[in-house]
């Protein structure tokens, strides 16, 4: 399996090169050179396999210059109780006949992207080791909020690397913003900057692609690669839950062999319902997968529509890793629905660094709506569905998956589709107490850890251990910058 780059097909490198780079040189995306195939009986086996089990067949899909013990050795390192509360790494909780949540935060910063951010460190180190490479290596990240502390935590102390985070001041919730400023490690860096995430993603991309920053780097001893899910290594582990969903679905007869499932996913940077989109191509059963969008609306619109179109108010909501106008991901997407047409993806990505706004051709609409139902709903929307889930199935749900509940159920209305369901669950509601408190109609008028403790008493859920953790520690990256002055910070941090 070789990877090429969404700008340029002549690309050509292993999954290893691919890793550590993060980005290729031409500022593409770089995608497997053909989606692998998996069949019903390997579904079937799988039932029968743990987790960690279950990704090593995956990963070996697609990392294929990895030996099976490197495999295993990343996965072992990655998932196991040490890191996540819970030996099935991902559970699946049965709400309600024929619909399931698909819990992806039991990990250590208690958001799905511990799934892909606790093992790309493993697969990112043994990648520089197998393409001998001797230049530390510096991860660069822009996050909405937990992709910034997945990171950090997932690349503590990890040597070789070091790990610099920015996020939008204002744009993060207040537990994930004690997430990242008390982050531990002699390698990690935060700042925030003054804007919303796309500044802060287009800060990140402008530096990656840098020749003369890049240089600088290299007499330096550096390299620049990434976290974000513009990484093949973050992008792949999620394709992992995907497939383990449906094969512990069957396992557990709640679906018979070959029986479509929907998948719901509350997504802005279109990452994890990429994975999922992977997931289907590989074979899994999928009759339609459902993007969920809050008050941004952009990807709504999109795939409605087929004009992407990033010119509009954004909104701070209070499911803002969702606060996100440019989809990243869907660059790898459209490359793959026009047929790998890198010159198409140059000038479409080119208008949309230009002008904000693309329109694609009527073939790749045509796939786009075969393939994709699209929903948003705001703030006050989001919070009647976790009033509706609390007093109906006690169930307390987040502000993103809220997002997803409330278009999946605007899906039925307008389907009358009774496929069933999966719904991707991307972070603890403890991560956003406030918020949810407010919505199941509590008092929210106390400070962030009291917040924590009402909503323990309210939801009967544990407090994660990290979250409680957070009360004593102290703040050590306080830095607020202009997203013009995201370079110096680099090379102040790197001491270049």
């Amino acid at each position: 399996m070789y990877y090429k780059s969404t700008r340029d097909s002549s690309v050509n490198v292993s999954s290893a090169q691919a890793i550590a780079q993060g980005i290729s040189v031409d500022g593409g995306l770089f995608v497997p050179s053909e989606i692998p195939s998996i069949t019903m009986e390997d579904i079937k086996k799988l039932g029968g396999m743990d987790y960690r089990e279950r990704a090593v067949f995956v990963f070996s899909k697609f990392l294929t210059d990895y030996s099976e013990d490197e495999i295993t050795y990343c996965v072992e390192g990655a998932y196991n109780t040490k890191s996540f509360d819970s030996d099935n790494i991902a559970e699946l909780a049965h709400l309600f006949d024929g619909t399931y949540m698909l819990e992806l935060w039991h990990g250590p910063t208690c958001a799905f992207k511990d799934m892909a951010l606790q093992i790309l460190p493993y697969l990112l180190t043994t990648a520089t080791k197998k393409i001998n490479l001797e230049k530390k290596v510096v991860i660069l990240v822009a996050t909405s909020g937990d992709t910034g502390k997945a990171a950090l935590e997932g690349f503590k102390d990890v040597e070789g690397t070091s790990i610099l985070v920015f996020y939008p001041d204002n744009g993060v919730s207040a537990m994930q913003k004690k997430q990242m400023t008390t982050q531990e490690g002699s390698n990690v860096g935060v700042c925030a900057i003054k804007g919303n995430f796309d500044d802060a993603q287009n800060g990140v991309k402008a530096i990656f692609t840098n020749d003369e920053i890049k240089q600088q780097l290299d007499k330096n001893g550096f390299m620049f690669s990434s976290a974000n899910s513009i990484n093949w290594g973050r992008l792949s582990p999620q394709i992992v839950y995907y497939v383990s969903c449906y094969a512990q679905l069957l396992a557990d007869g709640q679906i018979d062999e070959g029986e479509k499932i929907n998948i719901v996913v509350p997504t802005g940077n279109f990452g994890n319902i990429l994975a999922a989109y992977y997931a289907k191509h590989m074979g899994v059963p999928v009759n339609k997968l459902i993007c969920a969008s809050n008050a941004n609306n952009v990807l709504t619109d999109f795939l409605t529509t087929g004009v992407y179109d990033r010119n509009r108010q954004f909104h701070a909501t209070i499911s803002p890793s969702m606060d996100i106008l440019i989809s990243s991901n869907l660059e790898r997407l459209l490359y793959l629905l026009c047929g790998e047409n890198d010159a198409q993806i140059r000038e479409w990505f080119g208008a949309l660094a230009q002008t904000g706004r693309y329109e694609v051709t009527e073939s790749v609409k045509k796939a786009l709506f075969d393939e994709f139902y699209a929903g948003c709903c705001d703030d006050e929307q989001t919070k009647a569905t976790i009033k509706e889930y609390y007093d109906k199935f006690s169930y307390t749900c987040d502000t993103h998956t809220a997002v997803a509940v409330k278009v999946y159920e605007d899906y039925v209305k307008a389907t009358g589709d009774t496929t069933k369901t999966v719904i991707a669950s991307t972070a603890s509601p403890y991560k956003f107490s406030g918020s949810v408190l407010s919505a199941i109609g509590k008092g929210t008028d106390m400070d962030e850890f009291d917040l924590v403790d009402e909503l323990a008493q309210c939801s009967k859920l544990p407090v994660p251990d990290s979250l409680a953790a957070l009360k004593t520690k102290s703040v050590r990256f306080d830095k607020v910058i202009d997203k013009s002055e995201m370079k110096d910070f680099v090379f102040e941090t790197l001491g270049i």
